[in-house]
């Protein structure tokens, strides 16, 4: 007899498939197990839902816990018409759920044997490929012997496989990195096994999915984010690795917009780099993304422009007072702009949106304003989880990037954002403020340039009407990336880490 490998079973669940090497191992069942309030039955429901509107594949829903009324009602608001499902014969419910006018009380042995018949009808009736039983923590609340409960358990796992479909099954946690369930039931279904978390971090929460196992196949590792979104369900973003594995690199530059900038840069930033402009509140990152902006358009490049500080009309009469029309920017199709405040929605959802956005839009540059303020909202694996995954995309699609972060102070020193994401940025553009001679002026520097050499002084820069002017280098002072310059003696020699 041959051996075949094991093949996979497309969820239609966004992101998860490519999580999964494909989906999940076809003809078996996998275990699904999550604390309360971490989209168990989301993910099973949108299991269901996309056999039928993706791959024309019928499902039946065993439910022990919620009502098949109730499921109905709470998935309409995600566009899934289950009623109409069920008349077009693509979904079948089979309910198992208490009725609570009759108490429910048991004498002697008991087995699955009569649901499983129904379950079997359900099946053959509708043609069905894939089955859900949610959730088995409502089984053993309401059968006292849980050891019997295991054995009947085993038994419907072998009868599913049986009836040759590829079952999911939800089970309940107690914790969000402890055991894989409350009841110890992994044990007959080890074989594949899926982790859902909804963690509370500092005040913010955090959705993530895991594949624990998936046996005698492969599937991406770690533990990724999801959001879920109210008229698509669960999105997965399993962008966390895939940054490091593209093997696409351009040597051409682009026009950052400035000039001279270009020049420190050596030649502009490359087509598909990230780069990150650092600097205190007020230095010119806004304005260093709006001639990035411009310089897009000037070239007949889409430009893409998300902001969480500032609201669209604030963005339009800055430009504006920088000789930069926005609005005609628009009008010529050479640039989306979308507004929002970082605690308006979770930073995964943040990050579908932006995801979605670029794919729609499909700009050749992307520019957000700032990461600051999306990390004061977020939690640092979080922040970490949403600038890999914004920074792989941008990469894989060669689109040329500027981020923006605000440093903590006003005399300047390092961002707390910069150092989370440094390395994932192939050049970063500090912006200071400095005291010289009694005057506030301001000074920007190129601190990295990966894969070119660039200008290492440090020069002053002037914003006027027309944007941002950078002039010559401050020579004979000491100390500026430090937020304390001094002026050299004839004497002196500046080393760079000391004069701080």
């Amino acid at each position: 007899m041959s051996i075949t490998p094991v093949r996979k079973v497309p969820t239609g669940i966004p992101g998860f498939d490519a999580m999964a090497h494909g989906g999940l191992p076809e003809g078996r069942t996998t275990l699904v197990a999550g604390s309360a309030g971490s989209a168990k039955t989301l993910f099973a429901s949108q299991y269901l839902a996309g056999g039928i509107t993706e791959f024309d594949q019928s499902g039946v829903f065993v439910t022990f816990e919620e009502t098949p009324l109730d499921l109905r009602r709470n998935l309409i608001s995600l566009g899934w018409d289950v009623e109409a499902w069920e008349q077009a014969g693509k979904w079948r419910f089979v309910d198992a759920s208490p009725d609570p006018e009759h108490e429910l009380t048991l004498a002697g042995s008991w087995d699955f044997g009569a649901l499983m018949a129904r379950i079997t009808r359900a099946v053959e009736a509708v043609g069905a490929t894939r089955v859900v039983v949610d959730s088995l923590g409502a089984v053993f609340s309401e059968f006292s012997d849980g050891g019997r409960v295991r054995r009947e358990l085993r038994r419907l796992v072998r009868a599913l496989r049986d009836l040759d479909v590829t079952s999911v099954m939800t089970v309940e946690r107690t914790t969000e990195y402890g055991d894989v369930s409350r009841w110890g039931v992994e044990e007959f279904v080890a074989e594949d096994v899926v982790l859902l978390r909804n963690i509370l971090e500092d005040e913010a929460a955090r959705r993530t999915m895991q594949i624990l196992k998936f046996r005698g196949t492969t599937h991406r590792k770690g533990e990724f984010p999801f959001a879920i979104i109210n008229d698509r369900g669960i999105v997965a973003l399993p962008l966390a690795d895939s940054a490091l594995t593209s093997l696409r690199s351009r040597a051409d530059r682009i026009d950052s917009g400035n000039d001279v900038l270009d020049d420190m840069c050596g030649g502009g930033p490359f087509r598909d780099s990230i780069s990150l402009v650092s600097g205190a509140t007020g230095t010119g990152k806004t304005l260093t993304v709006t001639e990035f902006m411009k310089g897009g358009a000037r070239n007949g490049e889409r430009c893409l422009l998300f902001a969480f500080e500032e609201s669209r009309a604030q963005l339009i009469r800055n430009a504006r007072g920088w000789g930069v029309d926005y609005e005609q920017m628009e009008r010529d199709g050479l640039l989306r702009i979308v507004a929002a405040y970082p605690e308006t929605a979770s930073l995964e959802e943040h990050l579908v949106a932006v995801t979605d956005a670029v794919r729609d839009f499909d700009p050749q540059r992307f520019a957000l304003d700032s990461l600051s303020a999306l990390e004061r909202a977020s939690t640092p694996r979080g922040f970490r989880h949403f600038v890999i995954g914004i920074t792989s995309m941008l990469k894989e699609r060669q689109v040329t990037g500027l981020y923006t972060a605000t440093t903590p102070s006003l005399t300047g020193g390092a961002s707390v954002t910069e150092s989370h994401i440094s390395t994932l940025t192939d050049a970063i553009i500090l912006l200071r403020y400095v005291e010289i001679h009694g005057e506030v002026k301001r000074a920007i520097s190129v601190l990295k340039m990966r894969g070119s050499a660039h200008d290492r002084d440090i020069r002053e820069i002037t914003i006027d009407g027309t944007g941002m002017h950078i002039g010559e280098a401050l020579r004979n002072i000491s100390g500026v990336l430090a937020g304390a310059p001094r002026q050299l003696g004839p004497d002196e020699v500046e080393v760079i880490g000391t004069s701080a």
